[in-house]
């Protein structure tokens, strides 16, 4: 009898140990960040801070509890620039009102409020409304007070980065499971438009119009960065990239009533708030915002002087897609509206609402309810 209650122990040590080892190697585990630094992962993650609150939804990916209990401070950027989104979580998590908040933007993020709670963790952006990865001040600050700094980015460069931003996330909060299921969505989705763009024979000229209604200037484009990159990997050609080398520029009215895009795309950033006043010239796209609304919106922004005489607007081939979407891990939504947009045809079976269906049902903490993008139609 004591022999077999020995050999029932032997295996029960040797799981024990093998659980000890691997909690071992989970404190001593590193990552490599998106600034090229080789960080080790805190043994615990219980008290996180973050750069931008417009983070909270990549984050969900992972874990769809986290933003209600670990992350503890963060900007206050997520009501403030995306309140309909923000209204959707705050209904999930009711207490998100009461994560500190650290400042509205970089120059108002207050370190020593962040060392004050304590975190393990700080996930900052490789350029964003927050600290990112020129601000060494408070990476220094941080790191000497025992705070682990890692930098993504979902901002600077998205398509290129969203995939290495998703998989250090995973690592960094023990959710590589859910982080390699995310990306085989991702990819999935993002080579539906590769498949697509073989059959395209000529890059459709567009111009993509950056912020709409944010200044009275025409007019401020994306081309070599952020959104601008979603228009290269949808196939198109933006009038303005040999007039802007950096990633973002202006042009005036008159280059583009001279050139006459095939496709004009304006970004949305008005919102729900936006969205009472009529005489707004922002584009409302985004969540809490109806059908009637976008389309009325863009609409009134292409009633601005000369955007009548573009050939896109009397064709019906002008559109608007949510400036968020340069924020956000879902990118690859708007990659295949905007492949959809410019190639009609040979994108006539791709479906980028039930692609953003997919995220929100398997990856979110809500539901999709708004417009993220529309059409003036004709």
């Amino acid at each position: 009898m004591s022999e077999w209650k020995i050999s029932l122990f032997r295996p029960a040590v040797l799981v024990g140990c093998l659980l000890s080892s691997l909690s071992v190697s989970a404190w001593a585990a590193s990552v490599t960040d998106l600034a090229g630094r080789t960080v080790e992962i805190p043994a615990k993650i219980e008290r996180i801070i973050v750069g931008e609150g417009r983070m909270l939804p990549s984050l969900a990916i992972m874990d769809r509890e986290l933003p209600a209990q670990r992350v503890v401070g963060m900007l206050g950027d997520f009501e403030q620039l995306d309140p309909g989104s923000y209204a959707q979580y705050r209904q999930v998590y009711p207490k998100l009102d009461q994560i500190e908040r650290l400042g509205r933007s970089s120059q108002s993020f207050s370190v020593e409020e962040a060392i004050a709670l304590q975190p393990q963790l700080a996930i900052f952006s490789l350029r964003g409304h927050g600290p990112d990865v020129k601000d060494t001040a408070t990476l220094q600050r941080l790191s000497k007070a025992g705070v682990t700094v890692v930098y993504v980015d979902f901002t600077k460069d998205p398509l290129k980065n969203t995939e290495a931003s998703i998989r250090v996330l995973g690592q960094v909060l023990g959710k590589q499971k859910a982080a390699e299921q995310y990306l085989e969505f991702y990819r999935s989705e993002m080579a539906k438009v590769s498949a697509g763009l073989a059959k395209v024979k000529r890059k459709t000229p567009m111009f993509l119009e950056s912020r709409v209604g944010l200044g009275n200037s025409c007019c401020e484009t994306l081309t070599h960065g952020m959104l601008g990159t979603f228009v290269s990997a949808a196939g198109g050609a933006n009038i303005a990239d040999p007039l802007v080398p950096g990633a973002y520029g202006t042009v005036s009215l008159e280059f583009l009533l001279q050139s006459q895009p095939e496709v004009y795309i304006g970004t949305g950033i008005g919102n729900p708030i936006t969205a009472r006043d009529r005489n707004s010239p922002r584009i409302a796209l985004g969540a809490g915002i109806d059908r009637a609304t976008a389309q009325a919106s863009l609409r009134h922004a292409l009633t601005r002087p000369g955007f009548a005489q573009l050939k896109a607007v009397q064709t019906g081939r002008a559109y608007a897609i949510s400036h968020h979407f340069n924020y956000s891990a879902a990118n690859v939504v708007a990659v295949q509206v905007l492949a959809k947009w410019l190639y009609p045809a040979e994108f006539a079976q791709l479906n980028p609402q039930a692609t953003l269906q997919t995220f929100f049902q398997r990856f979110q903490p809500v539901p999709l309810a708004g417009t993220y993008w529309i059409e003036v139609g004709q």
